[in-house]
């Protein structure tokens, strides 16, 4: 194993940028977890392991047997596995997550709890409350909208991203800055808007939502829209735009249009644009986005 003393700056940085990227956030466990009682209970368990016994037992017979010609003494096959049966059996055996997998009893169980909703704040009880989404398991925070949704402006992004989850706030760190600055530029501020995902959960390392993933969080977001009563959204990103609009378009070909999103029996005029981790990855793309703030700003102006 190499140690990270052994490592200079850069190997150092590159590696944990590495890890980022793969969705290492932390480098220790929030409970210490014994990996050798996990280890050794799974071996005791597993039939790979059971099918081995037999040739491990001739093995230890051979042994045995060219250790007594040799004049040394070993204890018994038997004793030995005696031994063996009641030190895994002292050992605690490794802790099964109940994980909550996507199905349509999930998916109905979502639509029920958001519909029940009367206000953003029992929408907000009854999204952290809820357990039947598997994305909920590995992420550190339920993120909720945040701001003022009598402004009657909303700004939906597709998740949250590592900051956000370590945070429990949506659009901080780097994307959160460069998002400020794009609403600073057409005179808006996030306390002034409603800021929210269209996914509640960071998923693992940052992956695309699976399509059941993405229909257990559809009701929250929706209702989310509804109870806000905005009168414009923009939408960031290429899932986003694809979430409210449909199709299988690209954020390029769906940007710089304004659409009419179903909202109850309501519907709300919506542009998409790019997301700023979009930008932050092609700068280049900014000119684009700039086009699509100011279409924004000329329509909120008129509300």
């Amino acid at each position: 194993m190499i140690s990270a003393q052994d490592l200079s700056p850069a190997e150092l940085a590159a590696l944990l940028h590495f890890h980022a990227d793969a969705g290492v956030d932390w480098l220790l466990e929030d409970t210490a977890i014994d990996r050798f009682a996990e280890f050794a209970a799974s071996r005791t368990a597993s039939p790979a392991a059971r099918d081995a016994r037999p040739a491990q037992q001739r093995e230890n017979q051979s042994s045995a047997a060219a250790n007594a010609q040799g004049g040394v003494s070993r204890p018994s096959q038997p004793a030995q596995q005696s031994a063996a049966s009641r030190a895994a059996a002292s050992m605690p055996a490794p802790v099964q997550a109940n994980v909550a997998m996507p199905d349509e009893q999930a998916i109905a169980a979502a639509r029920f709890a958001a519909e029940t909703a009367r206000s953003l704040g029992e929408l907000k009880t009854a999204l952290e409350s809820f357990n039947g989404c598997n994305l909920k398991n590995s992420a550190r925070h339920t993120i909720f909208a945040e701001g003022d949704p009598s402004s009657g402006i909303m700004v939906i992004g597709p998740m949250p991203d590592a900051d956000d989850d370590r945070e429990g706030s949506p659009f901080v760190g780097k994307t959160g800055l460069l998002l400020d600055r794009m609403l600073a530029a057409i005179g808006l501020d996030r306390a002034n808007l409603l800021l929210t995902n269209v996914v509640p959960w960071r998923p693992p390392g940052n992956r695309p939502p699976s399509t059941p993933e993405m229909e257990i969080c559809r009701p929250f977001i929706e209702r989310q829209v509804a109870l806000a009563e905005p009168k414009a959204l923009l939408l960031l990103g290429n899932f986003t735009a694809r979430f409210f609009f449909g199709g299988t378009g690209t954020i390029h070909t769906l940007r710089g249009q304004w659409r009419d999103v179903a909202s109850g029996n309501e519907t709300v005029p919506a542009i998409a644009t790019l997301h700023p981790q979009e930008l932050l990855n092609a700068p280049a793309s900014k000119s684009l986005a700039w086009q699509d703030l100011l279409a924004f700003q000329s329509r909120i102006r008129q509300l």
